[in-house]
């Protein structure tokens, strides 16, 4: 499925609730790659499974520092209870 979406005055942009209800989960990675952005649903007992690695690197998050996998998977557990 392709779709224009819009950002709003914040930002944000809608995923169509036909896509999003393909997954069940209510949690996306988002990955830059050149050009293109890529939103996946995140699939907690997959990354669990993973190596360790960096999932972001923003400024704005962690002070710039990066979030391990593993650390990320605690903090999202802890929101989904």
């Amino acid at each position: 499925m392709t779709t224009i979406a819009k950002t709003t005055t914040k930002g944000q942009i809608t995923l169509p609730a036909k896509w999003r209800r393909n997954f069940s989960t209510s949690q996306f990675i988002i990955e830059e790659k050149k050009d293109i952005l890529e939103i996946r649903p995140l699939e907690l007992n997959k990354l669990e499974a993973k190596k360790d690695y960096t999932v972001f690197d923003a400024l704005r998050d962690n002070k710039g520092q990066g979030l391990r996998a593993k650390d990320l998977v605690k903090i999202l557990k802890r929101i989904d209870e």
